[in-house]
């Protein structure tokens, strides 16, 4: 992010297979940065939602929740 901030990101591009490169994915599986457009000290940030992610973590929390009774 600091990168990104002071300039010295380069803005994504598609590659062959259609993804953003560089990206600026973080440990969180559901969500990934990618940096559009960086100039004159402002830049642009998109963000990735991965909802088949978001969907699996979802499952997994409420397995996690089941053994734990109901308030």
């Amino acid at each position: 992010m600091r990168a990104v901030a002071d300039g010295r990101r380069p803005d994504a591009q598609q590659d062959s297979e259609g993804h953003l490169v560089p990206d600026l994915s973080v440990l969180e599986p559901v969500l990934a940065f990618s940096q559009v457009r960086w100039h004159d000290g402002t830049g642009l940030l998109r963000v990735h939602l991965s909802l088949s992610r978001l969907m699996r973590a979802a499952e997994e929390w409420d397995q996690r929740l089941a053994r734990f009774p109901l308030r």
